[in-house]
Formats: structure tokens, C-alpha cells, sequence
């Protein structure tokens, strides 16, 4: 354990023990050159942050990535939002919401709030959370897993198994699968569970029938794109698992508007179990998570006292069928 103290970085730095103190902190009131100074001392000296760590939680700070802060994105995070606010209710926490993109200071929204500890929902690029954990308050990624940081996560890997067995089950030979970037966690192990399903089931993994679905805007332009190079196919897909409900709507939207019928045709399952998915015609099957509990669990990993090693939960997911896959 470091030995190093706010007195050894203000006497090397020539400040006070109080401007040391706000400048690791990241609080107002100083210069980025002030800071920077103080913060290079105590990297320099090898000074512990996780010292800062210390002291009651008052106030959070919920970060989503401005990707995520979407028309497409808010019936997933809002939820898990409201399950943040709830639990900080309960425990007299004060929540801050703010959206960040890759090209924004961060940290300069950071200081603005001050919290005392940051919840980190979705996917974040490994420089941004390289620059949150260099700040050294308690940390908490949410929807998203790296390798030194504590996360909780719906059981992705078992939810996209889950989903292709379905529509293994239900006799469709051609299962595909559309994704979103494989970078981001969640997706990237429903993937895996969509790949694990087919090959305990002995069918050919055909990767004609794996899509990305292209970023082309806030619309279904990218979803009508990837179904309609599936359906262009020789052999085409009688079925298709969608990384998210969002998705899975879209391309249930395109399907119709095609003249297929839903499930006869193609058999179509979603993930996450948003409101629309069941109010969706006809009803969209999914895999449920429970939004508000991945919300809560990442404000009491917040609360327990830190540990050598971060923490790593995983939450339960469950396959709804609805009319959507199976026509019985």
C-alpha cells in the first residue's frame, strides 16, 4: 500500500494540502493547469487514489453514452435509470443524469456535478473509462463489462441461447442473426449464445446469416438494409433473433410491409422485453431483463465496501414466447 500522502504532494508541488485536496478530487475552483500539476505529482510519487475513495456516498452520477440517449435506446435505459433513482431514494442519495459522447470532456462534467461516485450505463469507449478511473471515486459499470472495473450484467450469453433454441425448437432450419457492433459487451455475447445454441443443436453455422445491422441514423433504414440482404438469400431465413427489441420491431415492420406473414413465413425474437414488445402485431417474443434491477444492483455495488478485486454480477434473463415465433 502507498505510504504517500497530501503532504508529500503539496510540499512537492508548492501548493497547499487544501488545493491538493480539491485538485485530485476534480472540484472546482482551480486552473487545468493546476491540476494537471497535482495530478502528475501524485501519479509521479505513486500516490494511492482509491485513499479518495473514502466517506459516506451523498451524490451519483449516472453516466449514458450519447449513442445510447436515443428514441432506440431510452425503453431500454430508462428503466434502468428509474431502478438507479429508486434505489438512491431509498438510501437519501442524490442521482445526476448526463449523456456524454466520445468527444466531450468528460471530466469537465465530472467536476461540474462533483459526485461521489459514478454509475457507467452502456457501452463507453476504453479511454473514456481510462479517464473516469483516473479521477478515483467508486465506479460501477452497468450493461457493460471490462476487464478491472466492477459490472453487473443481464446474462447475455444465456439470453441469446436461449432465443436461437427457441427457434430451433419451434422447427426453423435457417436461424439468423442481426447485431448491432460487436464492441459492445452485450451484444457480442448474445452472439455467442446465438453461435453456442446452434452448435449444441448440430446445425451449420452459416455466416451469410449473421448481419450487422449498419448505423445509417436515428431511423430503420440500417434494420431494412440487414433484412433485406437475408431475404435476398438463395436459401433465405425462416427465422431471425434480433440483438434488441428496438431492432426486432423493425424488422418485423419490414417483413409486413413485404407481404411475409409473422411467425408462418418468419419467425422473428427480440431481447430485453421493452413495453412495445407486447403491444407490438402480433406480439413480440423476447428475452426479459429486468431493467430497473440492473439499475438498483449498480448503485449497492456503489454502496458495499470496495473489495481487492471488482465485483462481477450477473442477472437472470427469461424467454417470453409470444405470437411473434410460434404460430401454435
Amino acid at each position: 500500500m502507498s505510504q504517500v500522502t497530501l503532504r508529500d504532494i503539496a510540499e512537492t508541488t508548492g501548493m497547499s494540502i487544501g488545493t491538493v485536496s480539491r485538485a485530485l478530487k476534480n472540484q472546482a475552483g482551480m486552473t487545468e493547469a493546476t491540476r494537471e500539476k497535482v495530478r502528475d505529482a501524485a501519479l509521479r510519487l505513486g500516490y494511492d487514489f482509491g485513499q479518495l475513495k473514502k466517506g459516506r456516498i451523498r451524490r451519483i452520477a449516472f453516466l449514458l453514452h450519447s449513442q445510447h440517449n436515443t428514441l432506440a435506446s431510452s425503453p431500454f435505459y430508462s428503466p434502468v435509470l428509474h431502478g438507479a433513482e429508486e434505489a438512491c431514494r431509498r438510501e437519501g442519495i442524490a442521482l445526476s443524469f448526463i449523456a456524454v459522447g466520445p468527444a466531450e470532456p468528460v471530466l469537465g462534467q465530472i467536476r461540474l456535478h462533483q459526485p461521489d461516485a459514478i454509475l457507467c450505463a452502456g457501452f463507453f469507449e476504453p479511454e473514456v473509462l481510462a479517464a473516469l478511473q483516473q479521477v478515483g471515486k467508486p465506479m460501477v459499470l452497468v450493461d457493460m463489462h471490462r476487464r478491472g472495473f466492477t459490472s453487473v450484467n443481464p446474462d447475455n450469453l444465456r439470453g441469446g441461447y436461449l432465443a436461437t433454441q427457441h427457434l430451433l425448437r419451434c422447427g426453423r432450419k435457417r436461424v439468423a442473426m442481426l447485431s448491432g457492433s460487436l464492441a459492445h459487451y452485450s451484444i457480442q455475447q448474445r452472439n455467442r449464445g446465438f453461435r453456442q445454441a446452434l452448435f449444441d443443436a448440430k446445425v451449420h453455422a452459416d455466416p451469410d446469416l449473421e448481419v450487422i445491422v449498419p448505423s445509417m441514423g436515428e431511423g430503420d433504414e440500417g434494420v431494412a438494409e440487414a433484412m433485406r440482404s437475408l431475404l435476398s438469400l438463395p436459401k433465405r431465413a425462416d427465422a431471425v433473433f434480433c440483438y434488441n427489441d428496438s431492432t426486432a420491431l423493425a424488422a418485423m415492420k419490414f417483413c409486413l410491409n413485404e407481404g411475409l406473414k409473422v411467425p408462418y413465413d418468419i419467425a422473428i425474437v427480440g431481447f430485453d422485453d421493452i413495453a412495445a414488445a407486447a403491444a407490438a402485431i402480433p406480439p413480440l417474443s423476447t428475452v426479459r431483463v429486468d431493467k430497473e434491477a440492473l439499475g438498483r444492483a449498480g448503485v449497492e455495488l456503489l454502496l458495499q465496501k470496495p473489495e481487492d478485486n471488482p465485483s462481477h454480477i450477473t442477472l437472470p434473463v427469461e424467454m417470453i414466447v409470444r405470437e411473434s415465433s410460434c404460430d401454435d
